[in-house]
């Protein structure tokens, strides 16, 4: 039987995919640097046994804040509590820079997806979903989905 290190997980569970830290350990070393697979089975072990460490005293802090999801105030006070306090700035500045690259690619689909409508299919999709919204508060069956927004061509034109 497999040990469980994590809460219903087996070791095998709880890994990071092997190509990417190979390529991630890679790209840290010089380009004449070599790494023997034993060692960089070991760094990504160490790196698990990081991520372990970092997410348990940030469920900690969490629960001592009486919260029940794990906000990156927590991971952040996490690492201090842990004697990484010198990796805060580095670590609040890339989830900064995550957090305004996921915003950008949604807002991005957004506009695009209303981009590409004419104005009279934007109109109809508007009245299609204010239709959805009423039948669901009236607890109506759903209205379903228009394939197409335009009229069709009768036959006596």
């Amino acid at each position: 039987m497999e040990p469980m290190d994590i809460v219903g997980k087996t070791k095998e569970d709880a890994s990071l995919p092997k190509a990417t830290m190979t390529k991630i350990i890679k790209e840290m070393l010089p380009p004449d640097v070599r790494v023997a697979r034993d060692t960089q089975d070991l760094l990504i072990e160490c790196c698990v046994e990081f991520i372990n460490l970092i997410s348990s005293e940030s469920n900690e802090v969490c629960g001592k804040e009486e919260k029940r999801t794990i906000a990156p105030e927590h991971v952040l006070k996490a690492l201090e509590v842990l004697g990484f306090g010198e990796y805060i700035e580095e670590v609040y500045a890339a989830y900064e820079q995550h957090r305004l690259e996921t915003m950008d690619s949604v807002r991005g689909v957004k506009l695009s997806n209303v981009a590409e409508m004419t104005e009279e299919e934007a109109l109809a999709e508007q009245q299609r979903m204010f239709a959805e919204a009423r039948a669901r508060m009236n607890g109506s069956a759903m209205v379903p989905k228009q394939a197409d927004p335009k009229p069709e061509p009768s036959l006596n034109s």
